[in-house]
């Protein structure tokens, strides 16, 4: 196997381990260099931490994802390597890795989302049917979620002139079930991502977790009709997060589906009638970065070895209440390094637990 071939199932090996998320993956591979590196050093960082070593994931049970990819005529997107998406490497809590099927061209267009309730109005769906197909046709690459309603009508509207569908299950995996069809179409006719290994059946946390990623392939996001406190709205929060545009459709306020939407708009969401609209709203945007990478936390080694005092001052700090890792560094009066290194170690013994928004909590 070529250094390059072993470094890929590293890399998808400390991926699919416990405990290790994006930004812990992250932090371990600016800390060790290499996946390989951060493979050996996760059962002492574990016991710093005052936890057990995470179980690490079987080399033979990745090497079979690899070829399972292969068989399915998909293939993986690293963060920093080759033609991973560069707005969506902007967001914290970018996907290590991605795994896409059909025409990776659509990566290189301007993107917004269009997103909404899956129980919408007629009249909801037909007119993200519209937007879509007119942001299609305006060069514009249309990112949804393959849910029911809004999300399948954007879709079908932009299908022939470019859609993206973002899962929440392994790449072979439809669900709905109703969209097995158009989610084969996305795949060949679009572009079909999914950060999820192969196989794998789409679990309720999964679904923000895509929502993340919608939003952050994206210039705007566009809500449709969304009711309070739905996913489209997690999707809008993400948006905004990630310093990309919110836009929303207005409705009627006697439909509770139309309540999120006019309730974004209230907050300063742009409101949303036609395609121009949109297409002004993203220009500022368009063709330029939003913001640095936050996915840089290298550090010199010397101010990232923190001592057991350093680390009680740390625990000390954490409560089941989510905080801000910044409010954490300002309390303690440690270096920052050494904050991230002992926050790493207590996340791979299992004793932390990360939130949106840069917070963490005891787990």
């Amino acid at each position: 196997m070529t250094d390059s071939g072993q470094d890929l199932l590293d890399r998808l090996r400390l991926i699919r381990s416990a405990n290790i998320g994006p930004i812990t993956y992250f932090q371990l591979i600016r800390r060790f260099g290499t996946a390989r590196a951060a493979l050996e050093a996760i059962p002492l960082l574990a016991v710093r931490g005052g936890g057990r070593a995470p179980q690490l994931a079987d080399l033979a049970d990745i090497a079979g994802e690899v070829a399972t990819i292969e068989k399915l005529g998909a293939r993986y997107l690293f963060l920093g390597q080759g033609l991973y998406p560069a707005l969506l490497a902007e967001i914290d809590t970018a996907p290590p890795a991605l795994i896409v099927r059909g025409r990776l061209a659509l990566l290189e267009r301007p993107a917004v989302a269009v997103v909404g309730a899956r129980n919408a109005s007629a009249a909801a769906i037909r007119f993200a049917r519209e937007l879509a197909h007119g942001l299609a046709d305006e060069g514009v690459a249309v990112v949804s979620g393959l849910a029911r309603g809004i999300d399948t009508a954007a879709h079908q509207g932009a299908l022939d002139g470019g859609t993206i569908g973002v899962i929440a299950s392994g790449i072979d995996i439809a669900y709905p079930p109703e969209n097995a069809g158009l989610q084969e179409d996305v795949a060949t006719r679009g572009l079909l991502i999914a950060e999820q290994p192969p196989g794998r059946e789409p679990l309720a946390r999964h679904f923000p977790w895509r929502n993340r990623i919608i939003a952050g392939l994206s210039l705007g996001t566009v809500i449709v009709e969304a009711a309070p406190k739905s996913g489209s709205l997690i999707t809008a929060r993400l948006a905004n997060e990630a310093g990309r545009e919110v836009m929303a459709v207005p409705g009627s306020p006697l439909d509770p589906r139309a309540q999120g939407c006019n309730l974004l708009i209230r907050e300063g969401a742009t409101l949303i009638q036609s395609v121009a609209d949109v297409i002004e709203a993203i220009q500022p945007l368009s063709g330029r970065r939003l913001r640095a990478p936050q996915q840089d936390f290298h550090a010199e080694p010397d101010d990232a070895d923190p001592s057991d005092g350093d680390r009680r001052i740390i625990q000390d700090l954490l409560s089941l209440t989510p905080v801000l890792v910044d409010e954490i560094i300002r309390q303690s009066a440690l270096h920052p390094a050494a904050v991230q290194m002992i926050l790493l170690e207590l996340e791979i013994a299992g004793r932390l637990a990360r939130h949106a928004g840069g917070r963490v909590s005891c787990a």
